[in-house]
């Protein structure tokens, strides 16, 4: 209290805090949410413009992550190229191999690259353990985090192969690594023994050089490494800025609407803490000239008044910083986990910036009016405190009460123009409120459109395979690295299990009594004449338009002689819709006319669709069924399996569509940003209301005795509320679908694509009339409670109190 003063400024400030205790809470709370909005949109839009930048640096990722043939090159020979002109530090020589593991359940998970490491810490690629522990002996297996669920956890057994000899490996930690060097660890050993036979030991070393932001300069960098070893000795390398590409392309997605929630919060938080303090401070120029009359000067006043600003102010301002950072943890932990980085925390200079920012608005909003109270002279500073202007929004009056509404309503809506700046103040905050529940509405939306988008198969009532399921690999769990896996059963060769024969799965199909149509597919890989590597396809039977991806242009697939193809395909390949592809699957090559651009976020590998009757040897893994309306999709499953098992196949009721990953991180984050900002509307609405009922007391009073009932009072305090409810409606959910029209193309080319319409188009008629009547519900349950106590509030109580 000391910079306040002491003695009577103590007391009067002290006063001040205790009369008001209404608007001192409100003063606080309003301030908490506002600054707790501020830290979790700033902490977002920080975690989201390069997570994994910063967790490359924390590690010390590699640049070049290199593997050598160790039968051309010796471990000395390795350890001497780190010590290369432009290397500034390097790790290794690892032991390194592929393997793909089976889980407790029998299925497989995609390949894994397997380094054998004595422990985490390294000059390079320095790896975290998010939990358990580093492996110690063999039959010991570090996973990385992105593996890790329900049925592979800690403690989880792994069978190293689908051999039933195959040794079993237990599960001792998971990790991340940052730059993506490799998706297991185990003990050099292990690795040995799980190379043999079949598979060979590579030798990994870790390289990080002075120069490294270009692709020239990796190049460079990488022949380097080749030139100092002999011929053949250099299997491959894989560059950092690969894997920062593929890392971002999900970061760069959020970054748009966490700008866009940010903006409207730092915005809305400025708006109401400057109404709620300077409203605070200018209803009490009455008081402030009582105070010059009994001999305080203009600079105490000021002080004083300053202070019964900034102390409430201060400590919603330190509760919000610490409700920010709890409310924005579990987002960030599930943010470093989708993006496969290291764990994030708020970066120190938000925790710094916003709530200093916060106090320097709520130092000059609450200047600004005790200057002007400390310049009046005392008889004007008790005129003024004591009621408006004279003349002061009579027009208004006597324009409401011709309409045709009763008398309290009318005389209600006439009170915003008394006060038009902190009416004003309310509509700006219904707005942006109703603005940031409209954009967020939208964006759920769109985002549930993508993720029904990318997973047609779930579209289906019943899925039917030609090999038992649990003889399938599943996909790789989300976030983790590598090729999505292709289906294939667990054992190869004779001796594992024979597929069912797709004809009598179609038969069996044909016979069973509630189907409505299906189709086949391939999950499978082809290769395209042009482009290097294998490219991931999707090979159909039958009609497949009920399972065909969203489309940007163009058609789907009809016949034979078509493919689909996503836009970076477009982009990598140089060509266009109406071109055509060579095509091979195995043996079977054909000429495909590119008929559509699918829609597909599927990253740095894309998929292309196309007809199964081009590739001859191609036959359908799986069926995806449609049943008939009444028809239960779990009965007709059950049936179907009992028919198809004997034969090898099965038949499941496909689950409901579940969307993970990025897409339900940004739902949270919107919901979440949402419910802040609403909640922060609401404040500045009461604090309005409360100041305006406590300046009419007087009135309400006289209303009162004259005869106006409690009922009549909450209408009368309700009324101007809901129409500045309305028209802030009105304003904010244009706002709202505008923003969402422009935040989410910007979202689409973060990731390299465009939206189609069903992903944009997501606002029907009657949904944007609710949500415009969300204005008035914001603005009704912010002035509820003033207008219940000015309802029960005595009528000579209001008089003295006046």
């Amino acid at each position: 209290m000391s910079l306040f003063g002491t003695g009577a400024l103590g007391r009067v400030v002290r006063s001040g805090l205790g009369r008001r205790r209404a608007q001192t809470v409100v003063i606080a709370v309003a301030a908490m949410m506002a600054v707790a909005s501020a830290v979790v949109a700033g902490a977002l839009m920080v975690a989201a413009s390069a997570p994994f930048d910063r967790a490359f640096e924390k590690q010390r990722g590699a640049h070049i992550t290199a593997q050598y043939d160790p039968a051309k090159v010796s471990p000395g020979e390795l350890a001497q190229t780190g010590k290369l002109i432009g290397v500034t530090a390097s790790a290794g020589p690892y032991p390194a191999t592929e393997f793909r593991p089976v889980d407790p359940t029998g299925f497989r998970l995609p390949t894994l690259t397997l380094v054998g490491r004595s422990g985490p810490d390294a000059d390079v690629d320095h790896v975290e353990l998010k939990s358990g522990r580093w492996a110690q002996k063999p039959g010991e297996i570090v996973l990385s985090a992105a593996f890790e669920s329900p049925l592979v956890a800690i403690g989880s057994a792994l069978k190293a192969s689908g051999a039933a000899d195959a040794p079993a490996l237990s599960v001792v930690g998971f990790a991340v690594s940052a730059g993506r060097s490799a998706d297991a660890w185990a003990t050099p050993a292990q690795v040995d023994a799980l190379a043999a036979p079949g598979n060979s030991v590579r030798s990994q070393m870790l390289y990080r050089f002075d120069s490294a932001g270009t692709q020239e300069q990796i190049l460079a960098g990488r022949a380097k490494i080749a030139a100092s070893v002999g011929p053949g000795a250099l299997l491959g390398t894989q560059s950092w800025l690969d894997t920062r590409r593929a890392a971002d392309q999900g970061a760069a997605a959020t970054v748009p609407f966490v700008m866009a929630f940010g903006v409207l919060g730092i915005v809305m938080s400025v708006i109401i803490v400057s109404s709620v303090v300077s409203g605070a401070v200018g209803t009490s120029l009455r008081r402030i000239g009582i105070l010059k009359a009994i001999g305080f000067t203009p600079l105490q006043v000021v002080r004083a008044y300053v202070a019964q600003a900034l102390i409430p102010a201060g400590a919603g301002i330190a509760g919000g910083v610490v409700l920010g950072n709890l409310l924005v943890v579990p987002l960030l932990a599930d943010t470093a986990s989708v993006y496969g980085t290291a764990s994030l925390s708020v970066a120190w200079w938000v925790d710094a910036a916003v709530p200093a920012t916060a106090l320097l608005v709520v130092g000059l909003a609450a200047l600004i009016p005790a200057l002007r109270g400390g310049r009046l002279h005392t008889v004007e500073a008790l005129a003024a405190g004591r009621a408006p202007r004279t003349g002061r929004g009579q027009w208004a009056h006597r324009a409401t009460g011709r309409l045709p509404l009763p008398r309290p309503v009318t005389y209600g809506l006439a009170a915003p123009f008394t006060h038009p700046v902190r009416a004003l103040a309310m509509l700006l905050a219904v707005a942006f409120g109703t603005t940031a529940v409209t954009f967020a509405v939208g964006l759920t939306a769109s985002l549930s459109a993508v993720g029904d988008s990318q997973d047609p198969e779930s579209r289906a009532a019943v899925t039917v395979t030609t090999a038992r399921l649990n003889d399938v690999t599943p996909p790789p769990p989300p976030g983790a690295g590598g090729r999505a896996a292709i289906p294939s059963p667990v054992n190869s060769g004779a001796s594992g299990p024979k597929a069912a024969d797709p004809e009598r799965v179609r038969a069996a199909l044909a016979s069973e009594a509630g189907l409505e149509s299906y189709y086949g597919k391939l999950p499978t890989e082809v290769t395209v004449a042009g482009v290097s590597g294998s490219v991931r396809a999707g090979l159909y039977e039958g009609d497949s338009s009920p399972g065909g991806y969203e489309l940007l242009s163009g058609h789907w697939i009809t016949g034979k002689g078509q493919v689909v193809v996503p836009t970076r395909f477009l982009q990598r390949t140089s060509t266009k819709v109406g071109d055509t592809l060579r095509v091979t699957y195995e043996k079977d090559s054909a000429d495909l006319r590119i008929v559509g651009e699918s829609f597909d976020t599927s990253g740095s590998e894309p998929q292309i669709h196309a007809y199964m009757a081009d590739f001859p040897s191609a036959k359908p893994s799986t069926f995806l069924v449609r049943v008939k309306p009444g028809v239960p999709a779990e009965e007709f499953a059950h049936r179907l399996a009992t028919v198809l098992r004997p034969l090898g196949g099965d038949a499941t009721a496909a689950p409901p569509a579940d969307h993970k990953g990025i897409i339900l991180i940004m739902d949270a984050m919107a919901v979440l940003l949402t419910l802040i900002l609403v909640c922060v509307a609401g404040l500045g609405i009461l604090n309005s209301v409360v100041l305006d009922t406590r300046e009419r007391i007087h009135d309400l009073a006289v209303c009162k005795a004259i005869g106006m009932s409690p009922r009549q009072t909450v209408s009368l305090v309700l009324a101007p509320v809901t129409a500045i409810g309305l028209l802030g409606g009105l304003l904010g959910v244009p706002a709202g679908h505008l923003l969402h029209r422009v935040v989410m193309p910007v979202m689409g080319r973060a990731i390299g694509t465009r939206l189609p319409s069903p992903v944009l188009d997501v606002y029907e008629p009657v949904q944007l009339l609710v949500l415009g009547l969300g204005g008035v519900v914001i603005a009704v349950l912010g002035a509820l409670v003033p207008a219940g106590w000015a309802a029960r509030a005595r009528t000579a109580t209001a008089l003295r109190t006046e």
